[in-house]
């Protein structure tokens, strides 16, 4: 890996692309730490207990700490994530959508029809939070501009993020999120040293080697999982067009062990989090706020099913929106290609099997990961990470990783994979 990175600093478009890379990325973090017009700070400083419902942790992880500090960034790149997951949920659902989102143009339409959204969104979520945690100052005006300066850094962040992707090395909206993680997960860890430090007892040492003994096996983990995919061999008949035979070679359709990525994660917790968040806005000492802290917070075993049964649910969804075996099947049949063994309807029953065993595999596997910090905070406090965080972090990092490979390899020069390291 580091000589692939030596390689790509001697190219000078390379380099220019990485250092522009960090540029946006510095910039990012920069506007993240410029408090927002119309936030009270001493009443940010003094309440801290609305900063720990359940939905919002997911908030401070995506930003960074931002949305604790109530900055410019504090809604981050969240509305653009929310506006994009809603734009493909209603294309599946209004037949419309996807015929104009497949026509010539039609993805830069959807592309600007879900900036306006995240805007809205933006605008939706930074007065709602906002104002139920107390922060905003007394007046209308104060309202209005908290709304508008994180609606406008929002944009700022999309913005940054396109810009990344089109002139930068990588996705750029997937690196912000990627340098937020990273932020708060060197904030939490530094924080539990300082910790131990101060306290020096044997118990609170302990919990650092412990947190930091689960950071690197649940990353070897996922980055094991994530680079793991299924090759299904492909026959293309011969096509005789004119004088030139097309075709006529064995190759494979990659299917990858974990297609859905972090969404069934973000999705369970976003969903489990959502009914004890709305209680503690709405009637913070009713008797159903009380049940949601009991059993819809981190560290039940009601808490731990329900996530796992979500995920499990979630990944199969999500798996039958990306990939359509009926679809797929005719596809390769409109291609001259063929499965080895199997013909006609077969195809797409083979697929659909195929699919599913590793949807079944990849919803336990989260699962699994989702838990396992769920179980460590029964005894270690302050776990500065989650599942969805490693997971989101190893992920952009090995896909960042292939966009490097891939502008190496457009150039004729040969990388680590193509040596066999990966």
């Amino acid at each position: 890996m580091l000589e692939t990175f030596r390689k790509l600093w001697k190219i000078k478009d390379l380099q220019k692309k990485v250092l522009y890379t960090f540029l946006m990325l510095l910039i990012y973090r920069l506007v993240g730490v410029i408090p927002a017009p119309g936030i009270d700070v001493s009443r940010l400083n003094e309440s801290n207990n609305f900063m720990q419902l359940p939905l919002l942790n997911m908030m401070q992880m995506m930003t960074g700490n931002a949305f604790g500090q109530m900055t410019i960034m504090a809604m981050g790149i969240t509305p653009y994530i929310n506006a994009s997951i809603i734009m493909q949920l209603l294309a599946v659902a209004f037949p419309s959508l996807q015929r104009m989102q497949e026509e010539e143009g039609g993805q830069e339409k959807m592309a600007r029809i879900t900036r306006y959204v995240t805007v809205g969104l933006a605008v939706f979520q930074a007065i709602g939070l906002s104002r139920a945690g107390g922060y905003v100052r007394s007046g209308w005006y104060n309202t209005v501009l908290v709304g508008l300066s994180m609606a406008g850094g929002s944009a700022l962040a999309m913005w940054i993020g396109e810009r990344i992707t089109d002139k930068g090395i990588g996705n750029g909206i997937s690196l912000l999120i990627f340098a937020g993680i990273v932020s708060n997960l060197f904030n939490g860890i530094t924080g539990n040293i300082y910790t131990a430090v101060a306290n020096g007892t044997t118990t609170a040492w302990l919990s650092v080697l412990v947190i930091l003994l689960m950071l690197v096996v649940m990353t070897f983990a996922v980055t094991y999982v994530d680079l793991g995919e299924r090759r299904i061999p492909l026959q293309i008949s011969k096509q005789v067009k004119g004088r030139r035979v097309y075709g006529g070679q064995n190759t494979h359709m990659t299917l990858k062990v974990v297609s859905v990525g972090v969404l069934p994660l973000i999705f369970a917790y976003s969903l489990l989090a959502f009914p004890g968040t709305i209680g503690a806005l709405v009637a913070p000492n009713s008797g159903f706020t009380a049940w949601c802290n009991a059993y819809l917070s981190s560290g039940s075993w009601v808490y731990m099913i329900l996530s796992a049964l979500l995920i499990v649910g979630f990944t199969f969804f999500y798996s039958s929106i990306s990939f359509d075996p009926n679809k797929q099947a005719k596809q390769l049949m409109e291609q001259g290609a063929t499965i080895p063994g199997q013909r006609g309807k077969n195809i797409r029953d083979y697929l659909a099997r195929t699919t599913n065993r590793l949807n079944l595999f990849a919803a336990l596997f989260l699962a699994v990961l989702a838990v396992i910090p769920t179980l460590l905070t029964s005894w270690v406090t302050n776990l500065p990470f989650a599942a969805s965080s490693i997971l989101i972090a190893v992920s952009v990092s090995l896909e960042t990783m292939r966009t490097v490979e891939g502008e190496l390899s457009i150039r004729g020069i040969e990388t680590d994979k193509d040596n066999g390291f990966m």
